[in-house]
């Protein structure tokens, strides 16, 4: 059983900076490309980031391209988001997810990961 565990979330100003942290159980962690998600209340989850199984490719969201990063430290078993330049359109419950083992950090779609976190809200001031 694979579980996933979100921190760092929290209530910032426009324009500051967080960073959201997935720990990971499970020793095939570093096998499986991650991803991060989000969603606000009433709406459909929206695809962030991704990165690939060991790191060394990412995609974006149009939305978050150039605010955001993606990293992961596969001997930590952790998956990190850092976020600057916040906007309080990033106002949403964030999620991590498992993505396709070995991935290629390139899946956008809800459907193609496997295990979520329980999520940890973000909330921008204006």
């Amino acid at each position: 059983q694979v579980q996933l565990l979100e921190s760092g979330g929290g209530l910032v100003q426009a324009g500051g900076s967080l960073r959201l942290s997935c720990a990971a159980s499970g020793r095939t962690f570093s096998s499986y490309a991650m991803g991060w998600f989000r969603q606000e209340p009433g709406k459909e989850r929206e695809f962030v980031a991704a990165i690939s199984w060991r790191g060394g490719r990412t995609s974006y969201a149009d939305s978050v391209k150039g605010r955001f990063t993606i990293s992961r430290d596969n001997a930590e078993n952790t998956v990190y988001l850092q976020m600057n330049s916040l906007k309080p359109e990033d106002t949403a419950v964030y999620y991590c997810a498992r993505g396709p083992s070995y991935g290629l950090g390139t899946a956008s779609g809800s459907y193609e990961y496997d295990y979520w976190g329980q999520g940890t809200q973000v909330t921008v001031s204006s």
